[in-house]
């Protein structure tokens, strides 16, 4: 559509130019935002916007209007003279825009604007979408988040290259209708419930909502409660429903023995660069066989404080503990019962699949026949037999995550980080990835996760709220909603939740100024 590439077959008309034919005069009506940051991280943003201005033939006094125009849409004027590459991920995606908007477009492309992204600047990004739609901009939108894909006028479903599905979201949605339903009170443990659910034939998908299950299915029990369907329902419907419950990895995954029932500690853990404090006296405890739950905007402290719980940072005061173990005084102990799945993909993209697998397990000190048995399990619960020749940078996103998870738990850790582990995957690989870390949880292992995905901060037993370096709320998904429960809006979602918490932080810090 942005004519960067050229059709096989079949034909592309923008305003009655063809994509193949009308190149240049197309580029002229088109904005376009590439699914990687395509900025130069050591420019700064006025630099930025002043090379893409040159770039559009923006000068004279458009091209003052338009800066001062931009920066204030996109709350960016405090931080013109900031590196790109300095900035939270959510300032990043904004600059982006703002570099695509220097000259008005009839049509803007954004290819996933908002992966990696949190939800209050997400929805500051959907509703500069109103703006543009009032200024007669049309806006085609890519996304893996199918809350987004609800708001669309119209939604275009692709599986395998092949449309599934054009028209309004509503209409979609309205196929599972009667479908859908919500299981309170469960007890024991719920991740288990789900698992035995998702293996039953009149299941065809189901998620954890706080305390809750919430499931597609075609007979459904009495005793489960009707709930509205959402377009995410009718994607796994149109889909042929998702990938169960089982998980290989969590069946061939022996019990944890851990003796400690505080398997991560944090005490007034602090973290400064220069004057700057990027965490600031943040102190909890994380049990056995819990999900733990780091939540927070882009640049509030949550890597920072992973990188210090795994050792791969020094505080600059405070403590961190894993197993009982300092990781100030036995760091090298402490790690070897830590895995770590990094934000960005952490794996090394010029080896093959095969080779970063033998890397790893050579890096956690498997040998021997252990060590070829682990590798092959890896592989064959994976799914990597076809790709083990291929470089890890040339792989598809969920065969990426799935290999970075793979590395992560090859020596059966009792402690898993996670930090942002399925940010731009689909839904289904998402399922597929959070049947493999609740079965691990069954069997004793203790998970921190970080992400911008509310739906998947669900799975958490316990959040921590963490903002302008400061962790200020914990408790429960469904505490946490409980505490955004307003009359305007008596039923909040975790989003809601985390939108009206970080909101009211500023409030009252606004009073107390």
């Amino acid at each position: 559509m942005a004519g960067l590439l050229l059709p096989t077959a079949g034909e592309i008309v923008i305003d009655g130019l063809d994509t193949v034919k009308n190149q240049d005069e197309l580029h002229k009506r088109i904005g376009y935002m590439p699914q990687r940051f395509g900025l130069y991280e050591d420019l700064t943003v006025i630099q930025n916007l002043t090379l893409y201005a040159d770039l559009q033939g923006v000068v004279g006094p458009e091209r003052k209007e338009t800066f001062k125009k931009l920066l204030g849409m996109m709350n960016l004027a405090p931080f013109q003279d900031r590196l790109a590459g300095a900035l939270s991920g959510g300032m990043k995606q904004k600059l982006g825009l703002a570099c695509t908007l220097i000259r008005k477009p009839t049509l803007l492309l954004l290819d996933e604007p908002s992966v990696g992204v949190d939800p209050v600047s997400r929805r500051e990004l959907w509703s500069m979408m109103q703006e543009f739609l009032a200024e007669g901009i049309t806006v085609v939108w890519s996304t893996s988040y199918l809350d987004e894909a609800e708001k669309a006028d119209i939604t275009l479903l692709l599986n395998e290259g092949k449309l599934l599905y054009c028209g309004p979201p509503a209409h979609l949605t309205e196929k599972v209708q009667g479908k859908t339903f919500k299981i309170q009170n469960i007890s024991g443990s719920r991740r288990n419930f789900l698992m035995n659910l998702l293996n039953q034939k009149n299941v065809e998908d189901g998620v954890i909502q706080g305390s809750s299950v919430r499931v597609v299915a075609t007979e459904p029990d009495p005793s489960w409660t009707p709930c509205p369907p959402r377009f995410e329902d009718a994607f796994i419907d149109i889909l042929g429903g998702g990938p169960g419950g089982r998980s290989e990895l969590a069946e061939k995954t022996p019990p944890i023995a851990s003796k400690e029932s505080i398997e991560v500690e944090a005490k007034d853990l602090t973290r400064k660069f220069g004057s700057f404090t990027a965490v600031d006296h943040v102190t909890f405890q994380v049990t056995r066989g819990e999900v733990f739950g780091l939540l927070g905007p882009n640049g509030a402290g949550k890597s920072t404080t992973f990188k210090m719980l795994c050792g791969l940072l020094k505080p600059t005061s405070g403590h961190a503990y894993v197993g009982g173990r300092s990781l100030e005084t036995a760091p090298s102990e402490a790690r070897s019962h830590i895995g770590y799945m990094a934000q960005k993909f952490s794996l090394y993209g010029g080896l093959s699949v095969q080779q970063n697998l033998e890397f790893f397990s050579g890096i956690y000190n498997l040998t021997g026949s252990n060590r070829s048995k682990t590798i092959e399990e890896m592989i064959e619960i994976f799914g990597f037999a076809p790709y083990l020749n291929e470089s890890a940078s040339q792989l598809p996103l969920g065969f990426k995550q799935r290999l970075a998870l793979a590395c992560s738990v090859m020596h059966r850790p009792e402690v898993l980080f996670l930090d942002e582990p399925t940010s731009g995957v689909d839904p289904i690989t998402r399922r597929e990835f959070w049947n493999h870390i609740n079965g691990l949880v069954e069997k004793g292992c203790t998970v921190i996760v970080t992400t911008h995905f509310m739906d998947e901060a669900e799975y958490c037993d316990r959040i921590g709220l963490i903002y302008q370096s400061r962790l200020i709320h914990i408790g429960t998904p469904d505490s946490l909603k409980e505490l955004a429960k307003t009359p305007e809006q008596p039923t909040p979602t975790l989003e809601d939740a985390f939108v009206y918490l970080i909101q009211n932080f500023d409030q009252k810090k606004g009073l107390q100024k």
